[in-house]
């Protein structure tokens, strides 16, 4: 039997169970309840001078009455009262059965697939809420596949520049156009930007798990940010780009982090910051207490992000430039391996937006203390 059927008559059966009951109750509380009434009406009768049996007569003679009448009254109002009930049981049973069988109809199109599906959200109550949760569900699961279908669209895309780079120097050692030993460079320098790309992506897909290794300890903010300093100096010197850094007058306490992921997250906004910032220009790496935490900023005065793509930033695989080759953009991964690895230490990273323009890029780290 269908849902529909079964809560309708589940509704009709309390239905006529109630009212069964309350012509029960009625018949047997309802003399209790008027009798008192008739003897006050009889004994001012028999105050007007009329005899104890007239009146006893006039007693019986009422009770009777009102007990026919009520169950005259009764029997015209419960079929009334059992239709009006059996019309409301019909909404509410075919508005549950409605939302369950698209519930259905919807979750074996999503298991097949379809994650666009989306169900009415109507009123406010538990089915309301069930819908608004089904929506939540199918949005989430969209997003996974559309996820999944740009890691596979992005790394078909990566791997198609070396595999095709790795096919043409083949075809060079076959046909004697290069060297031997011209080809074996050529061929591991493509191999090692495979590997590259295999180590992020496996990288990026055990941060995504939160399955990343850990060494938290407690360690100078200062130091790390000095040393991401001097180590990045040459490289910025190198393409006239001036590199300014910042730190706090009074020292910081130290904070609980993981030295060499710390320094693979500085690595990451330096280069990136390097990267789009042209000569003569100028990027600033500054450190500050945050409440309970030390915030370290990476500014540079580059062309900016454009507003429509600031959401977007640490995606996997996001390039603002879609044509940039691996060798000039790296493998897109980098912000997205970043904030993650933040996120693991108990900090944030965020992009903040300089009135001057450019791009300011800062993550938090928390002090041990607190």
């Amino acid at each position: 039997m269908k849902l529909f059927y079964r809560l309708f008559l589940s509704h009709l059966l309390v239905v006529l169970i109630a009212e069964a009951a309350v012509y029960v109750l009625v018949e047997f509380f309802a003399p209790r309840f008027f009798a008192e009434h008739v003897a006050r009406m009889v004994h001012m009768v028999e105050m007007m001078g009329m005899g104890p049996m007239m009146s006893e007569g006039l007693r019986v003679d009422l009770e009777n009455g009102l007990s026919a009448t009520l169950t005259s009254a009764l029997w015209v109002s419960l079929p009334l009262s059992a239709l009006i009930a059996a019309g409301t049981a019909y909404a509410v049973s075919r508005r549950l059965a409605r939302t369950a069988n698209m519930l259905a109809a919807c979750s074996h199109r999503m298991a097949r697939g379809d994650y666009r599906l989306r169900l009415p959200v109507e009123g406010r109550d538990e089915l309301a809420e069930l819908a608004g949760h089904f929506n939540d569900l199918a949005a989430a699961l969209e997003r996974v596949e559309q996820s999944r279908v740009e890691l596979i669209g992005n790394v078909a895309h990566e791997l198609r520049t070396p595999l095709a780079a790795l096919q043409g120097y083949a075809e060079a050692a076959a046909d004697g156009v290069m060297p031997p030993e011209a080809v074996a460079r050529a061929i591991n320098r493509e191999a090692a930007a495979m590997r590259r790309l295999v180590e992020d992506l496996s990288l990026v897909s055990r941060v995504e798990a939160g399955a990343v290794e850990l060494e938290l300890a407690e360690h100078d903010a200062a130091a790390l940010v000095r040393a991401a300093h001097d180590r990045f100096a040459s490289a910025f010197a190198s393409k006239g780009v001036r590199l300014r850094l910042e730190l706090p007058g009074a020292a910081l306490p130290p904070v609980r982090a993981d030295a060499g992921r710390a320094d693979q997250v500085l690595a990451n906004l330096l280069a990136n910051a390097l990267r789009h910032t042209p000569a003569g220009g100028e990027v600033v790496l500054q450190l500050e207490a945050h409440g309970a935490f030390a915030r370290v900023c990476v500014r540079d005065t580059g062309p900016g992000i454009p507003e429509a793509y600031r959401q977007r930033v640490f995606e996997r695989f996001f390039r603002l430039d879609a044509a940039r080759s691996r060798g000039a953009g790296g493998s897109g991964v980098g912000l997205t391996v970043s904030k993650g690895l933040v996120e693991a230490m108990g900090g944030e990273l965020e992009l903040r937006s300089p009135a001057r323009g450019g791009a300011e890029f800062c993550f938090t780290l928390p002090f041990a203390e607190a």
